[in-house]
């Protein structure tokens, strides 16, 4: 942050984790300046194609220039190719953005394909991490203890959003940088990518 206070961060939690299927991301809704909450509804979570999602923690603006740079390019790849460009190539095409031009920016890189579902972390320098879930941002540490107690390999949908939905809210909890409610979405070969309704989001959080 500088001096004037006029870098947005989205402090953040973000999180994607795979299942039976497919994949749920999620993240959380704040944004802060230093200590000051500058914002309860950013945008995190962002669809880049019908079966790739992005996650950002970071500054909100090389957030938002990237999904709509990635969002282009796997368009254009898909119209070229007249195929969806799996998700490793997405991974890797994110990665060789932020290598020739640097953002401060942590992000997931989520989706289905051909080989199933997965889940990459991209760091600010360009490197690529493939996982079978992961966690992102200030709020990582809490989610983590969430996900190394509840997370199992081949998990339903249903118990996916579960912990994703725990995991996010254990963040809101304790990191001052994390919180304002959060989206989710599920992300599977059949129906591609679909975000859940507030009502969704709320029924399935008045449920746990």
């Amino acid at each position: 942050m500088n001096d004037s206070m006029d870098v947005v961060k989205t402090g953040t939690s973000t999180i994607g984790i795979t299942f039976d299927g497919g994949v749920v991301v999620g993240a959380d809704h704040r944004a802060t300046m230093g200590h000051f909450i500058a914002n309860k509804s950013v945008q995190k979570l962002f669809k880049i194609s019908g079966s790739v999602a992005l996650t950002t923690a970071g500054l909100v603006g090389h957030a938002q220039s990237l999904s709509r740079t990635l969002a282009a390019e796997l368009r254009l790849y898909e119209l070229k190719h007249t195929t969806p460009m799996t998700v490793k190539g997405a991974a890797t095409l994110t990665a060789n953005i932020l290598v020739g031009r640097p953002h401060y920016v942590q992000l997931l890189i989520v989706g289905v394909d051909e080989s199933g579902p997965s889940v990459y972390s991209i760091d600010s320098a360009g490197g690529s991490i493939p996982d079978v879930y992961c966690a992102t941002g200030s709020g990582s540490p809490y989610m983590y203890g969430v996900l190394e107690d509840q997370y199992t390999e081949g998990m339903s949908k249903d118990e996916a959003l579960l912990v994703v939905a725990k995991a996010l809210l254990a963040s809101a909890q304790r990191d001052a940088a994390s919180g304002n409610g959060m989206d989710l979405a599920v992300i599977t070969a059949d129906d591609g990518f679909k975000q859940l309704s507030e009502d969704e989001v709320s029924n399935l959080l008045s449920g746990m």
